[in-house]
């Protein structure tokens, strides 16, 4: 029996539009935009953006929870109007909110959501993914009982009791300390490792920096940057060196003018620079021939958060009007 064909993009948004209707003498609003989003099968993918962006609008379109007004999602190539079963049992949610029943058990809700998807008792992994999300010994407490960060991961062990393909993490390590937060990656890692496509919205960039293969950034609605996380970073051509100093100056020598240079403290020097136009050496060289002595040299790279403030700050609030 031939293998079935594996679709090349997990997700795939073309034109996607919404409008939510006006209320209370409040005009309509329009929440996307034309958003047009492909996640590679398997990838770990990132959609950023700040709150109000429209990455919640997106996610409920994709768990069937907000329609859409005009514009196609497919997820696994099921199309979520025509083909609304299959796309459904093709994803597995992890929402923002703690949406929890108190009076069931850590055990009881898995084995309903299994029973929802309609996963026969004989292959539901119940104690498995409890044990993979650090909640066995919590099996059989209640719910409200929970911590914050075990509730969330409890939501992360409902949307994987039928396995789906694709999985969404809507903010999942809010309010989850570190050594949790460490142990729910790990999982989610091996997750993506054995071929989970994992769809991450955070406002931890440093995650989203680590984790993700590719990011897509939206603001007011519409995507402003879409791209391997390595491509994102060489965007902004800025970096920025600190020289401490082995002695304490008064003034910024004068052969530094043309950087641009400051004096945050007496013993420190920093420059920013454009690595395009720039050699980190030459500044270095200039240093020393203004007759200072460097004790040591601090560098700052950019970083996820450098360019999704820049491209955020960027884009004008009146684009969404």
């Amino acid at each position: 029996m031939p293998s079935p064909v594996l679709p090349d993009f997990a997700v795939n948004i073309q034109n996607l539009n919404k409008v939510y209707a006006g209320s209370n003498k409040r005009p309509p609003k329009q929440a996307l935009f034309d958003i047009t989003l492909a996640v590679p099968r398997g990838s770990f993918f990132g959609l950023l953006g700040p709150n109000g962006a429209g990455k919640s609008t997106i996610i409920n379109i994709m768990a069937g929870l907000v329609k859409r007004t005009s514009g196609t999602v497919k997820l696994w190539d099921y199309d979520i109007a025509s083909h609304e079963r299959q796309a459904r049992c093709a994803i597995g949610v992890v929402p923002q909110e703690l949406n929890l029943d108190p009076f069931f058990t850590a055990r009881e809700a898995l084995e309903l959501q299994a029973g929802l998807y309609g996963v026969p008792k004989n292959e539901r992994r119940t104690e498995e993914i409890l044990k993979a999300v650090g909640l066995l010994d919590k099996a059989d407490a209640y719910s409200r009982t929970l911590s914050g960060g075990m509730r969330r991961r409890l939501l992360v062990a409902k949307a994987m009791v039928h396995t789906p393909p694709i999985l969404v993490l809507d903010e999942p390590t809010a309010g989850v300390d570190v050594e949790l937060r460490q142990t729910l990656w790990k999982y989610i890692r091996e997750l993506n490792s054995r071929g989970t496509t994992i769809l991450l919205t955070t406002h931890y960039l440093e995650e989203a920096e680590e984790l993700c293969d590719q990011i897509a950034i939206i603001n007011h609605g519409r995507v402003i940057a879409n791209d391997t996380t390595a491509n994102l970073l060489k965007q902004l051509d800025n970096k920025a060196v600190t020289f401490v100093l082995a002695a304490p100056i008064e003034a910024i020598p004068e052969a530094l003018g043309r950087f641009h240079a400051t004096l945050p403290q007496p013993s420190e020097i920093h420059v920013n620079y454009r690595p395009s136009s720039l050699a980190v050496g030459e500044i270095i060289d200039a240093v020393r021939n203004a007759g200072v002595t460097i004790a040591d040299i601090r560098t700052h790279e950019v970083d996820l958060e450098d360019i999704f403030l820049q491209l955020t700050r960027s884009t004008p609030p009146q684009a969404a009007a």
